[in-house]
């Protein structure tokens, strides 16, 4: 069931994602070659925590039998890793690597999403080619965030101008409604036919992130039950915002 969202859980929720933004801010300011992705995770949490948040994804649950809740305030997922990879003391960065850092603030009951791919140091030209492609998606998606048109819109736009460049999206997982929940309906897939799925309506939030990946679109999971990686070892990309539906131009609140 989609939840329209009243003006108090706007403003709600428009105070998690100011939250969401600032740790991303935090982050990419300490983004170096030499630096675990521990660290990063630990500026991630000081952030949210000072700012009277609390990191959601920190404890959060699979779902799947047998697999432990995460253990991180955020996904850090270095070049062939697509999503949710676990950060660690011994993950050092180097320099050339890509780095996606996808995290949730909640604060006050509510919750922010948003995700970044980032540069450690000086990348290849195909590093930057992808990941400006994976964020110019997510602006390409949104075109259609407008009352009237549907969720497969949205989708639709995101696959055709991943394709036409010439880059695979990820299809096994998908942007997703925000509230109360980290993850409330509608799905929201990085492909599809236009027109179809639910009508979009003022008040709706959602979480869009196009997930792109640089080969082929086979995906694998690791043993730790979490890390995502390409089968072919090639680059990935992530960019996510969440968004509000409005009367008119959606509003992006994970940007400020």
């Amino acid at each position: 069931m989609v939840y329209i969202k009243s003006k108090r859980e706007i403003e709600l929720i428009k105070e998690a994602c100011r939250v969401t933004a600032l740790t991303h801010k935090a982050i990419e300011e300490a983004i170096r070659p030499g630096i675990s992705t521990m660290e990063l995770d630990r500026i991630a949490e000081k952030t949210i925590r000072e700012n009277g948040g609390i990191p959601a994804e920190k404890g959060y649950q699979s779902g799947f039998k047998g697999v432990p809740d995460f253990p991180a305030s955020i996904c850090a997922s270095i070049n062939d890793e697509v999503i949710h990879g676990i950060p660690s003391e011994r993950v050092i960065l180097k320099e050339g690597d890509i780095i996606s850092i996808d995290l949730v603030a909640l604060k006050d009951g509510y919750n922010g999403d948003a995700a970044r791919t980032h540069f450690v140091g000086k990348v290849s030209d195909n590093a930057k080619r992808l990941v400006r492609v994976t964020k110019e998606a997510f602006y390409e998606g949104i075109k259609f965030a407008r009352p009237g048109y549907r969720i497969g819109d949205i989708s639709h736009a995101i696959g055709e101008f991943v394709m036409s460049k010439g880059y695979s999206v990820v299809r096994e997982f998908q942007g997703h409604g925000i509230g109360r929940s980290m993850h409330e309906d509608p799905g929201i897939p990085n492909y599809g036919k236009a027109g179809r799925g639910i009508r979009l309506e003022p008040g709706m939030t959602l979480a869009i992130e196009p997930m792109v990946i640089e080969g082929k679109p086979n995906i694998l999971e690791l043993d730790d039950g979490w890390t995502i990686v390409t089968e072919d070892g090639s680059l990935s990309s992530h960019y996510e915002n969440t968004i509000l539906i409005t009367e008119k131009e959606p509003e992006i609140l994970t940007i400020i």
